[in-house]
């Protein structure tokens, strides 16, 4: 095989993982803005409560007690899933493709499968988000309409508890694995069957661990809520892929902290 033949082959690869990335985050990103299964648009919710999110604008008369059925938490499941599809793919695509071109010889398909592997590891914290926001809801805690925490001292936890893990020593390490991947990639190179998918889980692992803690802040201002699913997203796609990154999270840090005893203050005068 000439070197302009493999070229092309890599090009072609490179542009179906591309169309296939994007087509993921494109369907993903439609099913939340069509309201996720919910019955209630998250455009429309959006507009209601404004960048602020749902906890300014305030839900008192949405909130109670919820007891929730098996399809309900299964619609609430996908919900989350798709979501952190659309919020963390975009980020991730760059490992994706990077694994894709290490693997010549069938890169398409291992590209994919790496893929499933690193969603698998985000349908696993979308189970676990939905197992918290359905106890949340059993206890009067989450809103109804907007699903944002019914207190403000609840909000300010998880701002403060944001901040804190960010300046974690689990973080940077997290961090830095998702800022190097060729590093990552050679040092827990994987063969054999499943190998791409077993990678995927590594990587995606990696990435819940730089990320989770973010995804909380859903809670706070609405997990439909489309202002904040785009500043979280952007703001990750920022730490990971962006000159200075680290610095960039230490300084969140002191935002999130600085937002949660704000709230703590105002909730008390």
């Amino acid at each position: 095989m000439g070197l302009s033949t493999l070229e092309g082959l890599l090009a072609r690869d490179r542009l179906i993982v591309t169309i296939s990335l994007m087509s993921v985050v494109a369907l993903s990103a439609a099913y939340i803005l069509a309201g996720g299964g919910t019955g209630m648009s998250s455009l429309d919710m959006s507009r209601e409560t404004g960048p602020a999110g749902a906890l300014i604008a305030g839900t008192p008369d949405m909130v109670g007690p919820m007891i929730w059925t098996p399809g309900y938490a299964l619609v609430i499941f996908v919900m989350w899933w798709l979501m952190m599809v659309a919020m963390m793919v975009p980020s991730a695509a760059p490992v994706v493709l990077l694994y894709g071109a290490l693997n010549r010889d069938r890169g398409v398909r291992r590209a994919l499968e790496f893929l499933l592997g690193y969603l698998a590891v985000w349908a696993g914290f979308s189970a676990a988000a939905t197992l918290v926001q359905g106890a949340l809801s059993a206890g009067g805690l989450v809103s109804a309409m907007y699903m944002n925490l019914a207190t403000t001292y609840l909000a300010a936890a998880v701002f403060i508890g944001a901040g804190l893990y960010q300046l974690s020593p689990l973080k940077a390490a997290c961090l830095d694995f998702c800022r190097s991947p060729v590093e990552a990639l050679t040092r827990h190179r994987r063969s054999g069957h499943a190998a791409a998918f077993r990678m995927g889980l590594i990587h995606g692992g990696y990435c819940l661990g730089c990320c989770w803690a973010l995804m909380a802040l859903l809670f706070v201002g609405g997990v439909m809520n489309i202002w904040w699913i785009t500043g979280i997203a952007l703001y990750v796609a920022t730490e990971k892929l962006a000159p200075g990154g680290k610095r960039v999270a230490q300084v969140m840090a002191i935002v999130l902290i600085a937002g949660g005893l704000t709230l703590l203050i105002g909730s008390t005068v």
